[in-house]
């Protein structure tokens, strides 16, 4: 039986039909609601995007309360490529019937992660038939970077933000993820905040909602 995803949604702030969809996928131990937010602060910027931030497909092994992609009991290499196999076609099957029921065309989605979301944000969007508008991964990684060359089948634009301070996915993850992506000709920006640990802060919050509005008028205008 396969799992089907659902979590909180923002309808676009112009209160007309969705033009663009941005998919918020939330970290380890948390769920859609962690990240929606994000939806509220770029509601000004990208007014006809409708935001949708599913709950993670099981429930967390190591926490009461919140969500997983998959099972993470450390940061292990193989074990987060196992894990990112197995959850991205549960997400891939999301964004298609979210695109659906909104009437959008591929080049109209963004792909938004955080920590376990950014590995699976990246996992699914490079991956993907058809290249999102972009992806932004906050705190994260790419999982299995030596697979990639052999899967990669999109190019989309990527944002990579990552705090210097952050001890639950050390800034290197960020380092290591520009190379392979500079190496595969993948269009990456990437910004180091100092001081930030594992989270998101104002100015990134900023720098995501710019990049994305800037990538959706390039994708229409293209």
């Amino acid at each position: 039986m396969s799992v089907i995803l659902d979590g909180p949604r923002l309808a676009p702030a112009s209160g007309g039909a969705a033009r663009q969809l941005v998919v918020l996928v939330h970290g380890y131990g948390a769920d859609g609601n962690d990240l929606i937010s994000l939806g509220r602060e770029w509601a000004r910027t990208l007014p006809d995007t409708a935001f949708v931030s599913p709950h993670g497909p099981e429930p967390c092994s190591s926490m009461s309360t919140g969500r997983q992609w998959f099972e993470l009991t450390r940061i292990d290499p193989d074990e987060v490529v196992v894990g990112t196999r197995k959850a991205a076609p549960i997400l891939e099957q999301f964004i298609v019937r979210e695109l659906e029921t909104l009437g959008l065309p591929n080049e109209a989605l963004a792909i938004v992660g955080f920590s376990q979301g950014t590995m699976m944000a990246l996992h699914t969007g490079l991956r993907r038939a058809h290249s999102p508008a972009a992806i932004v991964g906050y705190s994260g990684a790419l999982a299995g970077p030596k697979f990639l060359a052999r899967e990669l089948t999109a190019r989309p634009p990527v944002m990579l933000i990552h705090g210097d301070s952050d001890t639950v996915i050390p800034v290197g993850a960020l380092h290591l993820a520009i190379a392979v992506l500079h190496e595969l000709e993948v269009p990456v920006e990437w910004h180091v905040r100092s001081g930030v640990g594992h989270g998101i802060d104002g100015p990134s919050i900023d720098m995501g909602g710019a990049f994305l509005a800037d990538r959706f008028a390039q994708s229409t205008a293209g």
